[in-house]
This record gives structure tokens, sequence and C-alpha cells, in this order.
């Protein structure tokens, strides 16, 4: 590497990290705490490359930005920031910074993206944008290396013209996506729509669609489970938007490409669809993003209700070492009710443990367990497990009816699924009154999707 390289930040071993590094790179190095002093080198005609702190003592590097690109066009600048969240990502992309990354950061990948930023010439300046703010309620924040990837995706398709397809488990944020994808691109101040397959059912469901989300965004809710009437007429609506049509996201959990191959997703709707793939991580691949989500949650709660409570790090440790299946969803739910049942500032390992009691997952495979094994000898299996995940000591109170919950729920979404979502079917099938499964949904929370079902 060659070059003059500008280092603020305030945090004396990232400075000093830095300068060795890159002194050892061949550059040389100016390294200040100070935003004013880096802005004043940079009047001043010096460097070829800046590497700025967000948050500095005397005011915030992205908003510097603007003043840099307008004082030494071509400058690139790399931002590095410990607010890890979706809005810095995006904020750094639309301020025309070379790159961003979050701390901690790796220092041979910040070495060689400084190597590129020296190598290659800034893109020509795009027109300034003003974002509308984003809510706290979005929980898109992790440092994680997956979420970083995920962050800075969006911020090079937000303005493209491509149909994006954001894919992932339930409760990973998907639906976020869509929106911040939606708020920070130039149809922000334009319709945000969001349809599933009975919006396109009926003489004018297509035109109605169309016409609410002219010129906006149109947001296709788990894509994967719409039936082949359904599929066929989103492809005619692709097929006939003119002009001011609505950008087309989609959402599923499902792999399309799977479900294409197997013949049960049209091809040709794929290939429309796929422009742009935006993968959601689990909350088990994120382990590391789970302490910034739980702050943000009780932060949240503390604003919203008043309720001071913080999680003890033996608590922590049992939330870290959860496996989530209902993802970043299930653990803001589990915050919300232990905000209020919690009885000191300080949430407890008993109280962590007590509630995901409630909710610890104690699975029956659709396969009925081992090869030949009747279902009672699989239940008996995965209860014997759950009393062993508590160490010798007897799981908190309750277990009875946990037990009986965490097999409803399995119960009742397969014969939902088999049944096609008709409610009616499925209250026949499992004996119960339709009234009765209707409030069980609701109750345990289960999605229901209507399609056609062989049976």
């Amino acid at each position: 590497m060659d070059g003059t390289i500008l280092v603020a930040d305030d945090d004396r071993t990232i400075r000093t990290v830095l300068t060795q590094a890159l002194t050892r790179a061949g550059c040389k190095v100016h390294a200040t705490s100070s935003l004013m002093t880096l802005m004043r080198w940079v009047e001043e005609g010096k460097g070829d490359l800046v590497i700025s702190d967000v948050i500095m003592p005397d005011g915030n590097g992205l908003e510097a930005l603007p003043r840099i690109a307008q004082l030494r066009p071509g400058l690139p600048v790399i931002v590095i920031s410990a607010q890890n969240t979706i809005m810095t990502a995006i904020q750094a992309a639309e301020a025309e910074a070379f790159d961003y990354l979050p701390k901690p950061f790796d220092l041979p990948d910040l070495m060689k993206r400084s190597a590129r930023a020296l190598d290659l010439k800034r893109h020509a300046p795009k027109p300034s944008m003003t974002p509308r703010e984003m809510g706290d309620d979005l929980p898109l924040v992790g440092r994680t290396p997956s979420m970083q990837a995920l962050y800075r995706l969006v911020a090079r398709v937000m303005n493209a013209d491509l149909p994006v397809l954001i894919s992932g488990e339930s409760g990973t944020g998907k639906s976020l996506i869509a929106r911040a994808v939606h708020d920070f691109s130039d149809r922000r101040s334009q319709p945000f729509i969001t349809a599933q397959a009975t919006d396109l059912s009926g003489v004018d469901g297509i035109a109605t669609l169309l016409a609410r989300s002219k010129g906006g965004s149109l947001v296709l809710d788990e894509v994967s489970d719409f039936d082949e009437d359904a599929q066929a007429r989103l492809v005619r609506m692709l097929d006939v938007m003119g002009d001011h049509a609505p950008r087309i996201m989609a959402t599923s959990q499902a792999d399309l490409g799977q479900k294409m191959e197997a013949g049960v997703f049209r091809k040709d709707l794929f290939y429309r669809l796929g422009g742009v793939t935006l993968q959601v991580p689990p909350l088990r691949e994120r382990v590391e993003d789970i302490p910034l989500l739980a702050e943000h949650f009780l932060a949240r709660g503390e604003r919203d209700m008043g309720l001071q409570r913080r999680l003890s790090p033996e608590a922590m440790a049992i939330v870290r070492a959860y496996p989530w299946p209902g993802n970043v969803r299930q653990l803001e739910n589990l915050l919300k009710r232990l905000l209020v049942t919690a009885t000191e500032p300080e949430i407890s390992k008993a109280e962590i443990e007590q509630a995901l009691g409630a909710t610890q997952p104690v699975q029956i495979s659709r396969a009925g367990g081992m090869d030949g094994e009747k279902l009672s000898a699989s239940v008996a299996r995965h209860l014997q497990r759950y009393f062993d995940l508590h160490g010798g000591q007897l799981p908190p109170s309750g277990v009875y009816d946990r037990i009986l919950r965490e097999m409803e729920i399995p119960l009742i979404e397969i014969a939902l699924d088999a049944t096609g979502g008709n409610q009616a079917k499925c209250a026949d099938l499992l004996g119960i009154n339709r009234n009765t499964l209707r409030k069980k949904i609701t109750d345990l929370d289960i999605r229901v999707t209507r399609r056609r079902k062989l049976m």
C-alpha cells in the first residue's frame, strides 16, 4: 500500500493499532481524536484516504461526510462505528462513504478495504437524500459479519431497479428488512403495501393492489405459500405493470429454489422475483448479537413503560445459550413479559429459566422420532431430555401445562397444514369445536395460511 491515511477515532488503542499496521504496510499516517483536526487536514489537502469513527468528542463523523465530499471530491472515507445498526450502514452508504465496518473490526479485513480504497476512485456522487428517520422499534441491530453483510447489501440495493426476495425463518425480521429498503429508498414518500394471496383474487384484485401501491413498494408476504392460482395471477400482474409500477419485494420462509425444483413453485415467477436475494440469518447463528438485542428491548421497555430492567450475567449466559426457535420475535416477547413480571431491577437466572421453561422446545418430529418408534416412546425420550437439561435440578413448576402446550402447537400446525388452513376441516379432524380451535390459534400465536389442498 502507498499513500497518506488520516485516522480519526477517540479511542487511543484503535489509533495506535491502525497507525502501526498502516505504517508497516507502507503508508504515512496522521491520527487524531478530534473531528475538527481531521477536517482541517482535509481542507489543507492532506490524505489519500480517511478512516473515521462516527461518534467523536467534538462531532459526528457521518455528518462530516458531505463536507469532506464537497472539499475533496473523490477522497474515499471508510467509516468505523460501534453503533452496529442497519441505520448506520445505510447512512454511511447514503453519505457516499467508500465503505463501512462495525466495531470490533477485523484488522486484516480493514487493511484489504483500505488498499482497495487507495487503488480505486470513488463513484461519481449521487444526489443527496434525506431519508425518513427509522423508528426505534426496528430491532435491526447486530455486529456479526452476517448481519453487517446484510446491512451493506440493503444499502446497495435500496435504490436499484430490481425486485428483492427476502428469505429467512419466522421471526427473523424479514418484514422489517423490507420496510428498511422502502424507508431509505427514493420511494419512501410513496405507499408501502403488504399483500397476501387473497389480495390477488377477484376481478379487480390485481388492479386494486396496483393502484394502492402505485409508485411505492409492494411486498408479497410469504410468497412460498401462494397456491397455483395465486402464482398465476401474480405472474400476470408482473407482466402488465406499466408506468409508476411499484417496486416488488417478496418474503419467504421456504427455499423457493427447492420449491421450484420440486415443481410446486412456478419457474417464471421465481425468476421474476429473484432479482436480489437478502438472506436474514436466524438468531442462533448470530449469538453475539443477542446481548445487543436484549439491551435494545429492555431499553425500549424503560422508555415506553418506565420499567428499568437488566439481565444478570448468569441470566445473560442462559439467554445466549438458548436456541431461540422463534428467533428475534421470541426474544422480544420473552423480555416484554419479564419487564412486567421481574421482581427486581436485575432479572435473575431463575426468572429466565422459568420464563424459558414456558417455551422450552420439546420437539416431536413429523416422522414420529426414530424409525419404528411409537409416538409415546418418542415423547418419553424428549421429556427425559427436557428434565436432563436442568442438570439434576427440578424444572420450574407448571411442567404439565407447558408440556401439553408444546404438544398442542405442532399438533394444530400440522393439522392446519393437512387441511390447507381450513379451520372447519381442522376442527373436525381434531375432534374439537371450531370456536375452541380459533381460541387456541389466537392464544398459541399460530399462523394460518389458506390454500387449496389435495385430500
